[in-house]
């Protein structure tokens, strides 16, 4: 377990035990964090006792898979969300879920191990002195690095898109792995946009000036969260739509080439029939015009590379060949 306390927007103590925090969020402007991976009944129990959070809370904090939401109870929030990372071999999909619960002074965060809270740690760090705003100041922290971790995941698809996109349309393209590629990529936006569109809903809850979550000082900064979030959904919703479109591309880029290929096909037949047609009348056993005579060969000979040749580059001017 990590707690931090902060005071008049100066880190002051760490690393304290969880039963000082009743005591703790008593005084005036103080902000203190406690985070617990992968807690125990026991420590759940312990969390419910000192801040005294309704058991429906817990019982969302023991259950896994929670849909991206924010939960208002009497004396506190509960709050579920996910960070995603993007597998740039795969194009997989990470999810990582945290859940927290928001008192006026005091923010307690749980989650697994595949959770890094040091990003959020570092970014408390460089705004400290916000921490005179209570729990909000660490909840917007934690906000905005899941929300910036989902805008750098939407960039990350983007850009595997681009290349799939120049891969569709390379002299030798790859249809079998295009197509998976693109089921991939699809998946993954369709995870990510369940995991980001709620966040509208979450963010937009904490703005609410009715519930009076928040100080007014801090909505400049979860109106910024606030905007990052709906760019990163209707960014996501939009690589849907593309991903769809290379879809449909390729199958009738299959068709297009196969249709290609059979023209070729046909007027190479084409031409082949001519030799073969006027070998075999040739080649027949009765009298025909230059029957045994020299100049039948080569009038059968040269008919055969004149209308060879010529339905050649008819074809040809045809783009046919």
């Amino acid at each position: 377990m990590n707690t931090r306390l902060y005071r008049h927007g100066a880190l002051e103590s760490r690393d304290f035990p969880m039963a000082d925090v009743s005591d703790l969020v008593l005084g005036e402007g103080v902000a203190v964090w406690a985070d617990f991976i992968s807690p125990t009944a026991e420590d759940l129990a312990q969390i419910e006792e000192e801040l005294g959070l309704h058991h429906l809370a817990i019982e969302d904090a023991v259950h896994e898979y929670q849909r991206p939401k924010l939960d208002r109870y009497d004396t506190h929030l509960f709050l579920a969300a996910y960070s995603a990372t993007l597998n740039p071999e795969t194009g997989e999909l990470q999810e990582s879920e945290v859940k927290a619960f928001i008192t006026p002074h005091a923010l307690i965060t749980i989650h697994g191990p595949e959770f890094d809270m040091s990003p959020v740690v570092r970014r408390w760090d460089n705004d400290s002195r916000l921490s005179t705003h209570g729990a909000s100041f660490l909840l917007w922290g934690l906000l905005d690095e899941i929300v910036d971790g989902h805008f750098d995941t939407v960039q990350g698809l983007d850009e595997q898109i681009d290349s799939l996109e120049e891969a569709l349309f390379a002299e030798k393209p790859r249809n079998g792995d295009i197509q998976r590629r693109s089921f991939e990529l699809r998946k993954s936006l369709v995870r990510l946009r369940r995991i980001v569109m709620p966040m509208r809903e979450v963010v937009n809850t904490i703005m609410r000036r009715d519930f009076d979550v928040m100080p007014r000082e801090m909505m400049p900064y979860f109106q910024d969260v606030y905007d990052h979030v709906l760019r990163a959904t209707d960014w996501t919703d939009s690589l849907r739509d593309l991903v769809t479109t290379i879809l449909e591309t390729n199958v009738g880029l299959q068709g297009n080439r196969m249709n290609m290929i059979m023209k070729k096909v046909t007027s190479w037949a084409a031409i082949i029939a001519v030799p073969t047609a006027i070998t075999g009348y040739y080649g027949q056993n009765v009298p025909y015009p230059g029957f045994a005579e020299p100049w039948g060969f080569w009038f059968s000979s040269a008919s055969i590379l004149v209308i060879s040749f010529g339905l050649y580059f008819t074809f040809k001017r045809q783009d046919w060949l």
